[in-house]
């Protein structure tokens, strides 16, 4: 099976090795997607809503350049650093997913790569066809 990857050219994926998004088949895997400005620094610090939404425009970015849209996203998973802020997070998913809503989780983690990240998302998609 070929597979099709994609980068966002954020400073992490070449310092450990990954892509942003991997197509296989009809399948796409959206790495843990933190909200980084367009120069590389946190954007929005303490702007959990924002952050979020800055995620699903990198998310967005990564799912157009392997076919695909917010309607193909089945699932989503969001590592967040205050689950108590979960209303501000949560607004800005469904304004994202809402039309098409995708399983999804929500966690309390102790901390992400920089301590202004209030949030990180993965995305599953799947499309109609290979």
């Amino acid at each position: 099976m070929p597979f099709q990857r994609t980068f966002s050219g954020a400073k992490w994926e070449s310092e450990v090795g990954y892509c942003r998004a991997i197509r296989a088949g009809r399948h796409i895997y959206v790495t843990g997607t933190a909200p980084v400005a367009d120069d590389g620094s946190v954007f929005a610090p303490g702007d959990a809503y924002a952050q979020t939404r800055r995620c699903f425009e990198i998310i967005e970015q990564a799912l157009s350049r392997l076919g695909a849209g917010n309607s193909n996203i089945v699932r989503t998973r969001m590592f967040v650093t205050d689950i108590a802020r979960w209303q501000e997070f949560g607004r800005a998913h469904r304004e994202y997913c809402g039309d098409h809503p995708p399983a999804t989780t929500m966690i309390e983690v102790k901390a992400l790569i920089d301590p202004k990240m209030l949030i990180e998302i993965e995305v599953d998609a799947v499309c109609e066809d290979a």
